[in-house]
Protein backbone atom coordinates (compact mmCIF):
# COMPACT_ATOMS: atom_id res chain seq x y z
CA UNK A 1 0.00 0.00 0.00
CA UNK A 2 1.00 3.43 -0.69
CA UNK A 3 2.47 5.93 1.99
CA UNK A 4 -0.88 7.87 1.33
CA UNK A 5 -3.39 5.13 1.69
CA UNK A 6 -1.66 5.17 5.67
CA UNK A 7 -2.72 8.50 6.42
CA UNK A 8 -4.91 9.07 9.45
CA UNK A 9 -7.49 11.98 8.92
CA UNK A 10 -8.97 14.76 11.66
CA UNK A 11 -12.29 14.58 12.38
CA UNK A 12 -13.44 17.35 14.95
CA UNK A 13 -11.65 16.24 17.94
CA UNK A 14 -11.19 12.74 16.58
CA UNK A 15 -8.08 11.44 15.15
CA UNK A 16 -9.07 8.61 12.90
CA UNK A 17 -6.47 5.49 11.66
CA UNK A 18 -8.75 3.28 9.47
CA UNK A 19 -6.25 1.03 8.92
CA UNK A 20 -5.63 -0.14 12.96
CA UNK A 21 -9.57 0.64 12.97
CA UNK A 22 -9.36 3.42 15.30
CA UNK A 23 -10.43 6.97 16.78
CA UNK A 24 -8.71 8.40 19.13
CA UNK A 25 -9.06 11.94 21.17
CA UNK A 26 -6.54 12.88 23.31
CA UNK A 27 -6.10 9.83 26.20
CA UNK A 28 -9.62 8.28 24.38
CA UNK A 29 -8.99 5.37 22.07
CA UNK A 30 -12.28 3.87 20.52
CA UNK A 31 -11.86 0.59 18.45
CA UNK A 32 -14.91 1.03 15.57
CA UNK A 33 -16.01 -2.28 13.98
CA UNK A 34 -14.99 -2.47 10.21
CA UNK A 35 -18.24 -1.13 8.99
CA UNK A 36 -18.61 1.65 11.11
CA UNK A 37 -15.17 2.77 10.30
CA UNK A 38 -16.41 2.39 6.72
CA UNK A 39 -19.91 4.63 7.52
CA UNK A 40 -17.44 6.97 9.15
CA UNK A 41 -15.06 7.62 6.52
CA UNK A 42 -18.17 7.65 3.85
CA UNK A 43 -19.12 10.58 5.46
CA UNK A 44 -16.40 12.22 5.98
CA UNK A 45 -14.99 11.90 2.51
CA UNK A 46 -18.43 14.31 1.57
CA UNK A 47 -17.93 16.28 4.70
CA UNK A 48 -20.49 19.62 4.31
CA UNK A 49 -22.83 17.41 1.60
CA UNK A 50 -25.92 15.58 2.43
CA UNK A 51 -25.15 11.95 1.45
CA UNK A 52 -28.62 10.15 1.21
CA UNK A 53 -29.37 6.57 2.28
CA UNK A 54 -28.95 5.21 -1.29
CA UNK A 55 -25.47 6.39 -1.26
CA UNK A 56 -24.60 4.92 2.07
CA UNK A 57 -25.98 1.35 1.04
CA UNK A 58 -24.15 1.63 -2.15
CA UNK A 59 -20.73 2.61 -0.46
CA UNK A 60 -20.89 0.78 2.82
CA UNK A 61 -23.18 -2.03 2.66
CA UNK A 62 -22.10 -2.72 -1.28
CA UNK A 63 -23.18 -6.03 -2.14
CA UNK A 64 -24.98 -6.51 1.47
CA UNK A 65 -28.78 -6.77 1.40
CA UNK A 66 -29.93 -4.42 4.19
CA UNK A 67 -32.96 -2.50 4.93
CA UNK A 68 -32.79 1.81 5.39
CA UNK A 69 -33.15 0.94 9.06
CA UNK A 70 -29.74 -0.51 8.93
CA UNK A 71 -28.51 2.86 8.03
CA UNK A 72 -30.34 4.15 11.02
CA UNK A 73 -28.93 2.16 13.65
CA UNK A 74 -25.19 2.52 12.46
CA UNK A 75 -25.54 5.99 12.30
CA UNK A 76 -27.09 6.07 15.72
CA UNK A 77 -24.36 3.93 17.19
CA UNK A 78 -21.47 6.10 15.73
CA UNK A 79 -22.95 8.81 17.06
CA UNK A 80 -22.70 7.15 20.50
CA UNK A 81 -19.22 6.40 19.66
CA UNK A 82 -18.10 9.91 18.64
CA UNK A 83 -20.15 11.32 22.09
CA UNK A 84 -22.57 13.50 19.48
CA UNK A 85 -26.31 14.55 20.07
CA UNK A 86 -28.41 14.43 17.56
CA UNK A 87 -30.31 17.33 18.98
CA UNK A 88 -27.27 19.61 18.95
CA UNK A 89 -25.10 17.35 16.28
CA UNK A 90 -21.39 18.23 15.94
CA UNK A 91 -20.09 15.54 13.81
CA UNK A 92 -23.16 14.02 12.46
CA UNK A 93 -26.78 15.77 11.30
CA UNK A 94 -30.13 14.54 10.43
CA UNK A 95 -31.41 16.13 7.31
CA UNK A 96 -35.16 14.95 7.19
CA UNK A 97 -35.96 12.64 4.74
CA UNK A 98 -32.80 13.42 2.50
CA UNK A 99 -30.26 11.78 4.43
CA UNK A 100 -27.39 12.91 6.81
CA UNK A 101 -24.69 14.93 6.51
CA UNK A 102 -20.82 15.38 8.35
CA UNK A 103 -20.56 18.57 9.91
CA UNK A 104 -17.17 18.44 11.63
CA UNK A 105 -14.62 19.40 9.90
CA UNK A 106 -12.74 17.29 8.18
CA UNK A 107 -8.97 18.02 7.56
CA UNK A 108 -7.40 15.90 5.14
CA UNK A 109 -6.69 16.61 1.28
CA UNK A 110 -6.16 13.38 0.56
CA UNK A 111 -9.65 12.01 1.77
CA UNK A 112 -11.29 10.78 -1.15
CA UNK A 113 -8.64 8.04 -2.44
CA UNK A 114 -7.91 7.17 1.35
CA UNK A 115 -11.17 6.55 2.45
CA UNK A 116 -12.11 4.51 -0.48
CA UNK A 117 -8.34 2.68 -0.12
CA UNK A 118 -8.35 1.85 3.73
CA UNK A 119 -11.97 0.75 4.07
CA UNK A 120 -11.78 -1.71 1.76
CA UNK A 121 -8.59 -2.82 3.22
CA UNK A 122 -10.14 -3.08 6.28
CA UNK A 123 -13.12 -4.77 5.22
CA UNK A 124 -10.94 -7.00 2.97
CA UNK A 125 -8.55 -8.14 5.51
CA UNK A 126 -8.20 -12.25 5.52
CA UNK A 127 -9.07 -12.05 9.20
CA UNK A 128 -12.55 -10.06 8.39
CA UNK A 129 -13.35 -12.05 5.92
CA UNK A 130 -12.67 -15.26 7.55
CA UNK A 131 -15.23 -14.23 10.70
CA UNK A 132 -18.02 -13.00 8.09
CA UNK A 133 -17.77 -16.21 6.04
CA UNK A 134 -18.07 -18.42 9.09
CA UNK A 135 -20.91 -15.81 10.28
CA UNK A 136 -22.76 -16.02 6.82
CA UNK A 137 -22.60 -19.99 7.03
CA UNK A 138 -24.02 -19.86 10.68
CA UNK A 139 -26.63 -17.42 9.83
CA UNK A 140 -27.78 -19.53 6.73
CA UNK A 141 -27.87 -22.70 8.70
CA UNK A 142 -30.22 -21.02 11.14
CA UNK A 143 -32.07 -19.55 8.30
CA UNK A 144 -33.27 -22.82 6.70
CA UNK A 145 -33.80 -24.66 9.88
CA UNK A 146 -36.11 -21.09 11.21
CA UNK A 147 -38.04 -22.05 7.73
CA UNK A 148 -38.24 -25.57 8.23
CA UNK A 149 -39.77 -25.18 11.47
CA UNK A 150 -42.00 -22.72 10.84
CA UNK A 151 -43.19 -24.64 7.66
CA UNK A 152 -43.65 -28.03 9.41
CA UNK A 153 -45.57 -25.89 12.30
CA UNK A 154 -48.21 -24.49 9.75
CA UNK A 155 -48.82 -27.59 7.91
CA UNK A 156 -49.83 -29.02 11.38
CA UNK A 157 -51.76 -25.98 12.14
CA UNK A 158 -53.42 -24.92 9.12
CA UNK A 159 -53.52 -27.86 6.41
CA UNK A 160 -56.44 -27.06 4.80
CA UNK A 161 -56.14 -23.55 4.64
CA UNK A 162 -54.44 -21.32 1.09
CA UNK A 163 -51.31 -19.35 1.44
CA UNK A 164 -52.31 -15.80 2.87
CA UNK A 165 -51.63 -13.25 0.58
CA UNK A 166 -50.35 -9.67 1.36
CA UNK A 167 -52.97 -7.38 2.67
CA UNK A 168 -54.94 -4.60 0.82
CA UNK A 169 -55.27 -1.10 2.38
CA UNK A 170 -58.39 0.15 3.07
CA UNK A 171 -58.80 3.24 -0.12
CA UNK A 172 -59.92 5.37 3.05
CA UNK A 173 -56.39 4.58 5.37
CA UNK A 174 -53.95 7.33 6.28
CA UNK A 175 -51.18 7.35 8.55
CA UNK A 176 -49.65 11.17 9.70
CA UNK A 177 -46.38 11.21 9.89
CA UNK A 178 -44.76 13.37 12.76
CA UNK A 179 -44.14 17.22 11.07
CA UNK A 180 -40.47 18.38 10.46
CA UNK A 181 -39.46 21.66 12.32
CA UNK A 182 -38.13 23.70 9.78
CA UNK A 183 -37.41 26.67 11.45
CA UNK A 184 -33.72 28.56 11.38
CA UNK A 185 -33.37 27.64 15.37
CA UNK A 186 -35.44 24.35 14.68
CA UNK A 187 -36.80 24.86 18.12
CA UNK A 188 -40.16 24.52 17.52
CA UNK A 189 -40.45 20.17 17.61
CA UNK A 190 -43.08 20.43 20.35
CA UNK A 191 -45.47 22.82 18.31
CA UNK A 192 -44.74 20.19 15.17
CA UNK A 193 -45.19 17.16 17.19
CA UNK A 194 -48.56 19.04 18.21
CA UNK A 195 -49.80 19.91 14.99
CA UNK A 196 -49.16 16.04 14.50
CA UNK A 197 -51.20 14.86 16.74
CA UNK A 198 -53.90 17.47 16.22
CA UNK A 199 -54.24 16.46 12.26
CA UNK A 200 -54.62 12.92 13.87
CA UNK A 201 -57.31 13.82 16.36
CA UNK A 202 -59.12 15.43 13.73
CA UNK A 203 -58.64 12.59 11.01
CA UNK A 204 -59.78 10.10 13.26
CA UNK A 205 -63.21 12.12 14.27
CA UNK A 206 -64.23 11.71 10.27
CA UNK A 207 -66.97 8.94 9.59
CA UNK A 208 -65.41 6.24 7.51
CA UNK A 209 -62.07 7.76 7.61
CA UNK A 210 -59.12 4.79 9.37
CA UNK A 211 -56.19 6.61 10.79
CA UNK A 212 -52.95 4.89 12.09
CA UNK A 213 -52.76 5.43 15.90
CA UNK A 214 -50.19 8.39 17.46
CA UNK A 215 -47.60 5.75 18.44
CA UNK A 216 -47.31 3.97 15.02
CA UNK A 217 -46.69 7.78 13.06
CA UNK A 218 -44.29 8.54 15.95
CA UNK A 219 -42.57 5.40 15.15
CA UNK A 220 -41.11 6.90 12.03
CA UNK A 221 -39.98 10.04 13.22
CA UNK A 222 -36.32 10.91 12.50
CA UNK A 223 -36.14 7.78 10.58
CA UNK A 224 -35.16 7.72 6.66
CA UNK A 225 -38.36 5.97 5.33
CA UNK A 226 -39.77 6.02 2.17
CA UNK A 227 -43.83 6.36 1.82
CA UNK A 228 -44.26 3.38 0.30
CA UNK A 229 -42.43 1.79 3.30
CA UNK A 230 -44.30 3.27 5.57
CA UNK A 231 -47.21 2.12 3.34
CA UNK A 232 -46.60 -1.76 3.61
CA UNK A 233 -45.58 -1.13 7.41
CA UNK A 234 -48.82 0.11 8.32
CA UNK A 235 -51.24 -1.08 5.57
CA UNK A 236 -52.53 2.24 4.48
CA UNK A 237 -53.34 4.09 1.19
CA UNK A 238 -52.41 7.32 1.99
CA UNK A 239 -49.83 9.42 4.00
CA UNK A 240 -49.74 12.74 5.22
CA UNK A 241 -46.47 14.42 5.82
CA UNK A 242 -45.17 18.23 5.99
CA UNK A 243 -43.33 20.71 7.95
CA UNK A 244 -43.55 23.98 9.95
CA UNK A 245 -41.46 27.65 8.83
CA UNK A 246 -41.61 30.37 11.03
CA UNK A 247 -40.67 34.12 9.66
CA UNK A 248 -40.69 36.96 11.83
CA UNK A 249 -44.47 36.61 13.10
CA UNK A 250 -45.74 34.93 10.56
CA UNK A 251 -45.78 31.04 10.75
CA UNK A 252 -46.34 29.02 7.77
CA UNK A 253 -47.33 25.08 7.72
CA UNK A 254 -47.01 22.91 4.75
CA UNK A 255 -48.71 19.77 4.10
CA UNK A 256 -49.25 17.19 1.28
CA UNK A 257 -51.10 14.15 1.03
CA UNK A 258 -49.51 11.32 -1.05
CA UNK A 259 -50.49 8.12 -2.47
CA UNK A 260 -48.06 5.07 -0.84
CA UNK A 261 -48.63 3.29 -3.81
CA UNK A 262 -47.01 5.35 -6.46
CA UNK A 263 -45.54 7.86 -4.48
CA UNK A 264 -47.70 10.55 -5.83
CA UNK A 265 -48.88 13.62 -4.31
CA UNK A 266 -52.56 14.40 -5.02
CA UNK A 267 -53.21 17.36 -2.95
CA UNK A 268 -50.79 19.95 -0.92
CA UNK A 269 -51.45 23.04 0.67
CA UNK A 270 -49.52 26.02 2.91
CA UNK A 271 -51.49 27.92 5.48
CA UNK A 272 -49.82 31.52 6.76
CA UNK A 273 -50.79 32.21 10.33
CA UNK A 274 -50.20 35.16 12.63
CA UNK A 275 -47.76 33.84 15.69
CA UNK A 276 -50.36 34.30 18.54
CA UNK A 277 -51.70 31.64 19.56
CA UNK A 278 -50.28 28.53 19.23
CA UNK A 279 -53.05 26.18 20.11
CA UNK A 280 -55.32 28.34 18.19
CA UNK A 281 -53.20 27.98 14.86
CA UNK A 282 -52.77 23.71 15.18
CA UNK A 283 -56.47 23.46 15.71
CA UNK A 284 -57.25 26.02 12.99
CA UNK A 285 -55.12 24.41 10.15
CA UNK A 286 -56.05 20.83 11.26
CA UNK A 287 -59.73 20.99 10.56
CA UNK A 288 -58.75 22.93 7.08
CA UNK A 289 -56.40 19.23 6.13
CA UNK A 290 -58.98 17.08 7.29
CA UNK A 291 -62.16 18.69 5.04
CA UNK A 292 -59.27 19.02 2.30
CA UNK A 293 -58.26 15.37 2.60
CA UNK A 294 -61.66 13.91 3.34
CA UNK A 295 -62.71 15.95 -0.18
CA UNK A 296 -59.42 14.14 -1.63
CA UNK A 297 -59.47 10.72 -0.60
CA UNK A 298 -63.65 10.21 -1.65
Amino acid sequence: MGQSAKATLRVGEWTVSPLSGQIVRGDETVRLEARTMRLLLCLAEHAGEVVSIDELLNQVWEGVIVTPDSVYQAVTSLRRLLGDDPKQPVYIATIPRRGYRMVAPVSNDELPAVAQQAANDVLASPRVAAVRTRRAAWWGIAAVLAVAVALIAYAYTHPHQTPVTAAVPNPKSIAVLPFLDMTDTMNEEPFADGMTDELIDKLSQSQGLHVSSPTSSFYFKDKQVTVAQVGKALNVAYVLDGSVRKSGNTLRVSARLVRTDDGFVVWSQTYDRSWADKLMIQDDIASEVTKALKASIN
